[in-house]
């Protein structure tokens, strides 16, 4: 039987063929993938004329087309519908393609050939070829290309540890997240938590053979209970169970893999000729440096801690006085919270749930697309999908075919948890992308369909908007395209999408409710924009620990670090507001940055806040549907990917630098 990769797809779009691929198929195939590309590679260096950017670059660029189709979406469905079987596929592969991308980054021949063109007269390129060429040149030297032999073999090791302690990372979170679950009988225990919360746990019950109530780490069904559930050991017993992935005394214990992990990225920037691992990132990012990161950091804390203080105040005074609570404990913010926030604004997420019906708010979404950027999204059900719940979209712009994209809404025990955008087939000259949204919302019951809190709202299309990077991508290159940018650019386009939900026009066109069809109450939209501002301080502080604590992980200090739980409490001891608990440990489950792109990066959800908030002032004063602000933002932005320095592209756009103030204003945290 042939590989299903290793031959031409024959689906809609050159779409992946998952109905026909099995586990068994992808080492096989990402073996003879890597076979072909180091063919392509030889052939380029045993090429006897001058090297040229045709002969070099444009030949790289397409060497390993067949590799990345397999290796995209065996460590896609990694992510979203795994498997013992899938994982173990995985750490094999992980090895083997680390050491192939070794093979081309220390292939001394290959980066002479690419010095030779880098140092040539570089007349008669375009933009996009020059930045195609420096990126190239620049990535071969901060990947070894001059070290000697001996470091290059070290180097080597070095990235194949990592590849696979970085799966193995998330392997173990998501172990001990499904192995968990709490199953209630007593009604009196489920006080305060929602009816559509509790007929999904209800749900979860019935396969294995239960009655009452399972509630398991999955968000939709964690968040939820820590927020409305009145039982406070029920919470508690929650909050802890959470905070133990990775941190408990059994097989998936991250704390080793994570120092593992710390000191191999130090070993690897010093080799490499840096002082650290955030050092070697951040010379590739905006930032430049941590101490610019530092600085922007710094700066919110300051204008953010002092609303912390007085919304913390808040909260305390809420537990003593109202529910008696003598100290407020971790398990505790999020319930108090969430009544002072109905107290306040009589704004309760799960009542508004009625009105976001998970298939209205997409149509919502897909028409504010339609309306910035002229794309309409029909379902094709002949694409295949990984899993059944897997929705597929062709994409039409200008009347033709423009993309694909999959949207998997759904938690099940294969699938990571949290929401991400990935693509199965990248952007080039002549190819169209194929692009995904992975979220985890609550699934439909027997009596209603999936309904969305609103920050499941913002999420939706917080990701779509990543996806619109990837969807309007028009370069030449692939590595180029759609989210190949600086890291700490990439959250722009997703940032500044979700500025549309709180546009009173556009939830008028979506929000309403899934039984009567009744348009969500003027009211609600106004307390939907008045709680924007609630415990922005708190929320901006959490976002700013978690980037003090990256950054502390991938510093110039970092391998000295020998306690994990100690180090943790050391960098977060100024950001906590309650009582440490001690068997819970935050960074053996922070994905973010060991297993994901985010090492010394967390800081750019708070830097592209900056960005998009800035940006967002411009739709504001045109008009959020002005067609002329739109299509700039098409062309300077979406549609470029990194083939310009992202500051470029934002003064093409926006005709000015960023202003820090219009998040602080934004957020409540200094006066307009």
């Amino acid at each position: 039987m042939k590989n299903p990769f290793l031959v031409a797809f024959s689906t809609p779009f050159n779409t992946i063929p998952f109905d026909k691929i099995t586990t068994e198929h992808y080492l096989p195939a990402i073996e003879k993938s890597i076979e072909d590309s180091k063919n392509t590679i030889k052939e380029i260096c045993d090429n006897s004329e001058l090297p040229t950017f045709a002969n070099t670059l444009e030949r790289m660029e397409n060497a390993e087309s067949k590799l990345g189709a397999v290796s995209r979406t065996l460590f896609n469905l990694n992510s979203a519908e795994t498997s013992e079987e899938l994982q173990a596929v995985a750490q094999q592969a992980a090895p083997l393609l680390s050491a192939f991308e070794n093979d081309i980054r220390l292939n001394a021949t290959l980066f002479e050939k690419i010095k030779t063109v880098y140092e040539s007269d570089k007349k008669g390129l375009s933009n996009e070829q020059l930045r195609l060429l420096e990126e190239q040149y620049k990535s071969f030297v901060r990947n070894g290309a001059l070290l000697s032999k001996s470091k290059k073999e070290t180097l080597r090791e070095i990235d194949q540890k990592l590849a696979q302690l970085s799966l193995q990372f998330g392997e173990h979170v998501m172990a001990d997240t499904n192995a968990f679950s709490l199953h209630i009988t007593e009604k009196e225990m489920v006080k305060g938590i929602p009816e559509t919360v509790l007929k999904t746990a209800e749900e979860k019950a019935k396969p294995e053979g239960k009655t009452g109530w399972i509630f398991t780490l999955d968000y939709p069904s964690y968040v939820p209970l820590m927020t409305y559930a009145e039982n406070r050991s029920l919470r508690k017993k929650m909050r802890i169970a959470f905070g133990k992935r990775g941190f408990q005394t059994n097989a998936n214990n991250n704390t080793h893999t994570l120092l593992e992990i710390v000191n191999l990225r130090q070993e690897r920037a010093q080799l490499l000729g840096y002082d650290s691992h955030a050092a070697f990132v951040l010379e590739n990012r905006m930032a430049k440096n941590e101490e610019t990161v530092l600085d922007f950091l710094s700066n919110l804390n300051e204008k953010a801690k002092p609303k912390a203080k007085k919304e913390w105040d808040e909260i305390v005074a809420y537990g003593k006085e109202k529910l008696g609570y003598s100290s407020i404990e971790k398990w505790d913010s999020a319930f108090i919270s969430e009544k002072i926030k109905q107290e306040k604004y009589a704004f309760n997420e799960e009542a508004l749930k009625p009105y976001f019906p998970l298939e209205a708010v997409l149509k919502g979404v897909f028409s504010v697309a339609k309306k910035l950027y002229g794309l309409e999204l029909i379902p094709n059900k002949d694409i295949p999908v990984y899993h059944k719940d897997v929705l597929t979209f062709e994409v039409i712009k200008n009347g033709e075919h423009h993309a694909v994209f999959y949207a998997d809404f759904h938690p099940r025990p294969g699938k990571r948890d949290g929401a991400w955008m990935t693509s199965f087939q990248p952007q080039k000259e002549g190819q169209r992308p194929h692009v995904a949204i992975v979220c985890n919302f609550a699934p439909p019951t027997e009596n209603s369909p999936s309904l969305l809190t609103f920050n499941e709202v913002l999420t939706l299309f917080h990701e779509f908007g990543h996806a619109l990077h990837g969807i309007l991508a028009n370069t030449t290159y692939s590595s180029l395209s759609g989210t190949n940018v600086y890291w700490d650019f990439v959250e722009l386009p997703s940032q500044i999408f979700e500025n549309w939900c709180y546009q009173p026009e556009v939830l008028q066109t979506f929000a309403k409710h899934y039984k009567t069809g009744e348009p969500l109450p003027s009211h609600f939209i106004e307390k939907i924009k008045k709680a924007e501002q609630f415990q922005q301080g708190l929320q901006t502080l959490r976002q700013l620990s978690f980037g003090y604590l990256d950054l502390s992980w991938h510093n110039a200090k970092a391998n000295q670090i020998k306690e994990v739980k100690t180090h943790e409490k050391e960098i977060l001891k100024d950001f906590e507001w309650a009582a440490d608990i001690e068997e819970n440990c935050m960074s053996t489950a922070f994905s973010h940055i060991f297993q994901g792109g985010y090492a010394a990066g967390y800081y750019s959800y708070k830097w592209a806040e900056v960005l998009d908030a800035d940006a967002f002032e411009l739709f504001l004063e045109k008009g959020i549907f002005d067609p002329e602000t739109a299509q700039a933002f098409h062309d300077e932005i979406l549609s470029k990917g990194g083939t310009q320095h992202p500051m470029e592209l934002y003064l093409q756009f926006r005709g000015k630098k960023p202003d820090p103030n219009a998040l602080l204003k934004r957020a409540g945290l200094i006066e307009n």
